[in-house]
């Protein structure tokens, strides 16, 4: 065998050997075909090349190479080798899951098998999934924040324990509360002999109403009420012959010669009465002998 031949075969041998070593060192199978797809992530996560990658919790391929996205800053784009038979549907969530203690992996969560897949090549988008390292990071400043009240709270009760106006403040609180103490036993001896009192009054005030509703409709409001009619007519009757001048009464209001002849009647008694009043002598005559004859 010459030498030429021997050297080319060699150098064949090394470079199958680095196609494969390179492979292998990006964790790709070294005899079987995969399907590639794209994962864009704002975060990696600190995922790493030959990180694996779960279907359902399953181990269904590997991260093949991870680079950032310089036309787009802020975006992280993830190739992802996957076995040819998965078959991943619109809506398939893929999500970075880090670990308690470091690290990160990849889980896909497929959709449910439809007529608008992904095919090998395609871009999916990331989405984070809940962390429980994240949340608790989250939840630090409000865990702070609720120490620092407690520590305000256990302060202002140290405050109000060492205040010398405590015992006086307990003192009044013991007795209002006996206060209250006599106003209830005040107020169930009200309920219980007062209250039953008043019921009674008012029951029988009920009663008395109940009483005069029952009268009411006893009365024969028809013949009240044809009697007021009567009398109504009778007064519309006098009021028509006041009115009538014709009639006697008419004749009293509408004759005004009467009318002047009683005037000066009222006048002259009037007079009569005050020149008896002045100079009685002049109409009466008293005498202890008898009367003269004039």
């Amino acid at each position: 065998m010459k030498k030429e031949f021997k050297i080319g075969l060699a150098g064949i041998v090394a470079l199958v050997t680095l196609f494969f070593g390179i492979k292998f060192l990006k964790g790709k199978s070294l005899f079987s075909v995969t399907n590639e797809y794209y994962v864009t992530f704002v975060d990696a996560k600190g995922l790493t090349k030959s990180s694996t990658v779960f279907v359902d919790g399953f181990e269904a391929g590997i991260v093949s190479n991870i680079q950032y996205d310089y036309a787009r800053p802020g975006h992280i784009v993830v190739e992802v080798s996957l076995d040819p038979k998965m078959v991943l549907c619109e809506g398939t969530k893929v999500m970075l899951n880090s670990g308690l203690m470091g690290g990160c992996h990849m889980n896909i969560v497929p959709a449910p098998i439809s007529d608008k897949r992904y095919m090998p090549g395609d871009t999916i988008p990331g989405m984070e999934e809940f962390s429980l390292m994240g949340e608790a990071e989250n939840l630090v400043p409000k865990i702070n924040d609720i120490a620092n009240k407690l520590d305000t709270l256990i302060t202002s009760l140290n405050t109000l324990v060492n205040n010398p106006s405590l015992p006086k403040i307990l003192n009044n609180v013991e007795q209002v509360t006996q206060d209250l103490t006599v106003t209830t036993h005040h107020l169930n001896t009200i309920v219980g002999k007062d209250l039953p009192t008043l019921t009674n009054t008012y029951n029988k005030v009920g009663e008395n109403v109940l009483a005069l509703t029952d009268n009411l409709k006893s009365v024969d409001f028809h013949a009240t009420m044809d009697s007021v009619n009567m009398t109504l007519s009778n007064v519309n009757g006098i009021m028509k012959q006041i009115a009538n001048p014709e009639g006697t009464l008419g004749a009293l209001m509408y004759d005004r010669g009467l009318y002047n002849s009683l005037h000066k009647t009222v006048g002259s008694i009037d007079s009569l009465m005050v020149d008896i009043k002045a100079r009685p002598k002049r109409y009466v005559h008293f005498s202890v002998f008898g009367s003269k004859t004039k």
